[in-house]
């Protein structure tokens, strides 16, 4: 095997392209980056000898599979919606696929045929999910191995803004794709607590959130993130009681943002009627409730939220991103989600000189030899800049690993699969290490003789 195929040249790609390019030269492959925007993907190569630039739009099928047939080795980074016509695809031209996002239903029903053919097809291959499912598989399968009886398992991601570079009130930045930060928590979340099933809706999610202490970085909010359930069997926990998976925020924002889904800025559903002509405050008013009162549109609102007043800490977050602004929108048949995306892209981009950062924190509480135990599990990394960011190199860099290791034949689990297999998480994330990807670890007892 020689070619690969990128599709897809945004935010979290640099890290994989670099890697991918670097690992090119050293073992002669060649490496094709196709993106809707030609200037992007050329300047993602930058004019390595072992890759070239390409204009590719997606959803044109002809042009789409011309660029697959070419490759062994395919990687898409496209929206999720398109993964499963590239994976089609890759199954007609019998070609291994690389993703990091999650693998739908529809994804899972070609692991027949991906197995007939002797297809790798492995999804979840970032950071969350990816590295998250990795790290925790390795220690469950650790503490199993010597005796172990897991009792629960709370796995935690956030990207966020470093320290450093937080200068805004609700100290969030953009470090992967706006739009799924706006759509985030969309659908009902799934979760075990004392061995109950828990179900959060939407318009609930983000009151419902808890307190996590991270060592060193003091304690941080985390909300429940999509189907925890699913994970049960994958990781092999059998009756566990106690599993969560959560998105770490900063402590105000859950509260915060759960204003901004009442007031109805997340709905992508209908587009606003002369949205270019009206103002952030006309649109405001528009979502005020007849039964709000105030004497301005704020007020209103903030009645109509149950904020204490015009001037509490949710409402300065509103206020600082200028939705009480009488400024026009400009942006024509827009949903209120795009215009609200289209607003934070403003207020919320990290700066070319400007630092991001990851956390992860996996919490495991197990039974061993009488002793009921907890094992916290901390990974905090920062990136470089506004470019070369920590979520960047955190989703890049698994998936780059992964590639690899198939291109040199060392990956033998054939179908559709996500990476909590021993012949994948164990290589990959040991060379995470020279990446300073390094989890701190602290075991202590919290009962003995259980």
């Amino acid at each position: 095997m020689n070619n690969i195929l990128i599709i897809g040249a945004g935010r979290s790609s640099t890290a994989l392209i670099n890697y991918v390019l670097e690992k090119a030269k050293f073992y002669n492959w060649f490496v094709t980056v196709a993106d809707a925007n030609h200037e992007v993907a050329l300047k993602k190569i930058n004019g390595h000898p072992n890759g070239r630039g390409t204009w590719l739009d997606a959803t044109k099928v002809n042009d789409r599979r011309e660029l697959i047939q070419r490759a062994d080795v395919v990687v898409s980074l496209l929206p999720p919606h398109l993964h499963f016509e590239v994976a089609q695809d890759c199954i007609k031209l019998k070609r291994h696929l690389i993703t990091a996002s999650y693998i739908s239903k529809q994804l899972y029903a070609l692991g027949d045929e991906a197995r007939s053919k002797a297809l790798i097809f492995m999804g979840e291959m970032g950071l969350d999910p990816g590295i998250d499912h990795m790290s925790g598989k390795q220690k469950i399968d650790e503490i199993i191995a010597k005796g172990g009886r897991l009792k629960s398992f709370r796995s935690y991601t956030g990207g966020l803004v470093a320290p450093e570079s937080d200068d805004n009130p609700w100290h969030y930045k953009f470090t992967w794709n706006p739009r799924n930060v706006v759509l985030a928590g969309q659908g009902t979340a799934q979760y075990l607590e004392e061995g109950k099933l828990k179900y959060i809706p939407y318009n609930r999610l983000f009151t419902q959130y808890r307190t996590v202490n991270v060592p060193n970085m003091g304690e941080w909010e985390a909300y429940p993130n999509r189907d925890s359930l699913l994970y049960r069997e994958l990781y092999d926990l059998g009756p566990i009681p106690n599993l969560l998976r959560g998105t770490l925020r900063h402590k105000g924002f859950c509260d915060a943002w759960n204003a901004i889904i009442q007031i109805g800025l997340t709905d992508g559903s209908f587009p606003i009627l002369d949205s270019e002509e009206i103002t952030y405050h006309e649109l405001m008013e528009s979502f005020v409730s007849n039964k709000a009162t105030g004497s301005s549109v704020k007020e209103k609102i903030a009645n109509m939220l149950g904020e204490p007043s015009a001037d509490s800490p949710v409402m300065q977050k509103l206020e600082w991103l200028g939705l009480f602004r009488k400024k026009k929108l400009r942006i024509k048949s827009a949903t209120p989600a795009l215009i609200l995306e289209q607003l934070l892209l403003e207020k919320w981009k990290l700066k070319d000189t400007e630092q991001d950062m990851v956390i992860m924190q996996h919490e495991f509480e197990y039974e061993l030899n009488r002793q009921m135990r907890r094992l916290t599990s901390t990974l905090v990394l920062k990136g470089t800049d506004g470019n070369n960011t920590a979520m960047s190199r955190l989703v890049g860099l698994p998936i780059g690993i992964f590639v690899k290791l198939v291109m040199l034949g060392k990956i033998n689990s054939i179908g559709v699969n996500i990476p909590v297999l021993k012949e994948v998480y164990e290589p990959v994330l040991e060379e995470l290490k020279e990446y300073g990807v390094i989890f701190q670890e602290k075991d202590e007892v919290l009962k003995d003789k259980v």
